[in-house]
């Protein structure tokens, strides 16, 4: 771990030790901001991408909860606030178990929308008063597209990711006086593990009009400038990043 410089605005990256997660903890970081970078069991994953982001110069440490767990992520979550505010948070962590409905079990919907939806409740909400207190902060959540469109087998991630479209935009409503804006990327089919298997070359070609999958990097631009001091006046926006999907 690396000690965190006084000056440097915090960022917390959930699910920051993936493809995705690990794009946007090393765009912040070269923005000048001190990365946490958030792993579920996989502290080893996250304690690379820190190792990355100090030998580039920036600043960074790890940590690993589960977000699904309200206990846990309330005690890592106070355990970081006991050093100062978080300013930033990027709601990143997902994860996919797809069936169609008929065959879905109670087990699968639930933990799919326990990890995206209650793992923004749970990590974002007892980060709110504090960073109000700054009078600035930046929220972002990482959706998809199938939030927007839906996807054949993904009812359980769709519905989990589009109701962060609802949250979002209401706690907008709530924070703007305090100079804290709240947004949501919604990715199309990004490069990386979690895309390989499920979309070959040849189906990117069919269902994405810019007939390639984006690239980590791509999408992590648009957080990274939603993080931004210039970003002050977007907030309550569902940004799609996806190659002309949607």
């Amino acid at each position: 771990m690396d000690k965190q410089p006084d000056s440097l605005r915090r960022a917390l990256v959930t699910g920051g030790s993936g493809d995705l997660g690990g794009a946007i903890c090393r765009q912040l970081a070269a923005d000048g901001f001190h990365v946490i970078v958030h792993a579920n069991g996989n502290l080893a994953r996250a304690e690379a991408v820190v190792a990355g982001i100090i030998a580039a110069g920036g600043s960074a440490e790890a940590v690993a909860f589960d977000v699904a767990d309200g206990e846990a992520a309330g005690a890592a979550i106070a355990g970081l606030l006991a050093t100062g505010p978080v300013q930033v948070v990027v709601n990143n962590a997902g994860i996919h178990d797809d069936a169609p409905m008929a065959g879905m079990s109670e087990a699968q919907w639930k933990r799919v929308i326990d990890v995206s939806l209650h793992g923004f409740f749970h990590v974002t909400q007892p980060l709110l008063l504090p960073m109000a207190r700054t009078r600035w902060g930046r929220i972002v959540s990482v959706s998809s597209v199938a939030a927007v469109l839906g996807n054949r087998g993904q009812a359980n991630y769709a519905a989990a990711k589009s109701a962060l479209h609802g949250a979002s935009r209401s706690l907008a409503r709530e924070m703007a006086s305090r100079g804290i804006t709240v947004n949501v990327v919604a990715p199309g089919v990004v490069a990386g593990r979690m895309a390989e298997a499920a979309f070959p070359p040849e189906v990117v070609k069919q269902v994405v009009p810019a007939g390639r999958a984006g690239t980590p990097d791509e999408i992590a631009a648009v957080v990274r400038f939603l993080c931004s001091d210039a970003a002050g006046y977007v907030t309550g926006q569902v940004i799609g990043v996806n190659g002309g999907m949607a």
